[in-house]
């Protein structure tokens, strides 16, 4: 039996469409689960700006996952033809944030899976992941890290700041420092003990300190 003669068969008159019941049931899931992806990146986005198309993206690609996986399931010639289709799309847009990228892979699954009629599976695990991201990406602030850019007078203005900063921090790494006549410039990585910061400003007051600033980091680093 050749290819053209398994199309030339009933094999294509015993495919059964999708009804219109599991075709709604499954786009309104699709949009449920969508909207709880979308929920959760908004919840736990911790970027500089937030984005409000990429989080209707994410609820639009469940919605189409859904809508293509259904439609390559009930009918193997478009199936053959969305394949080829799909082989050459090409995306440019680039991921800024690498967290952004589990939120499509999820939103994807999620549709598959909805698509393949594991509601379940889809759901709960759509739970599961979302609990996941907010336990650990929501942790307290003073746990992340933090860079304090310290200018000094001098060596011993120096030394007398870094005291008293290994004091008020639970951790402190010097990252760089850079040495001019009368002046000594400290970039220096510091996880707070609380959500306090006023250290800050006894810190710029101290003899010899013209100024210190903190600023949240978020680059990569050693837990």
């Amino acid at each position: 039996m050749t290819f053209q003669d398994i199309f030339k068969s009933s094999f294509l008159e015993n495919i059964q469409g999708v009804s219109l019941l599991d075709m709604a049931l499954a786009l309104v899931l699709a949009f449920g689960v969508g909207l709880f992806i979308f929920l959760i990146y908004k919840k736990t986005f911790s970027g500089v700006m937030y984005s409000s198309s990429f989080g209707v993206t994410l609820v639009a690609l469940t919605m189409i996952t859904t809508l293509v996986i259904l439609a390559v399931t009930s009918n193997v010639v478009l199936s053959l033809g969305m394949v080829g289709a799909l082989s050459i799309v090409r995306f440019r847009t680039a991921i800024k944030e690498p967290l952004d990228i589990a939120f499509l892979f999820w939103a994807i699954a999620a549709g598959i899976v909805l698509a393949a009629g594991l509601i379940p599976l889809a759901v709960f695990g759509s739970v599961a992941i979302g609990l996941v991201l907010l336990v650990f990406v929501n942790k307290k602030p003073h746990l992340n890290p933090y860079m304090v850019v310290l200018r000094c007078q001098g060596h011993e203005s120096e030394t007398a700041a870094v005291s008293f900063l290994q004091e008020r921090v639970r951790r402190m790494v010097i990252k760089s420092k850079t040495a001019q006549e009368g002046l000594v410039e400290l970039n220096l990585e510091v996880r707070l003990q609380g959500s306090d910061t006023d250290f800050v400003n006894t810190l710029a007051a101290l003899p010899g300190v013209t100024s210190a600033v903190l600023v949240s980091y978020n680059g990569d680093y050693m837990g």
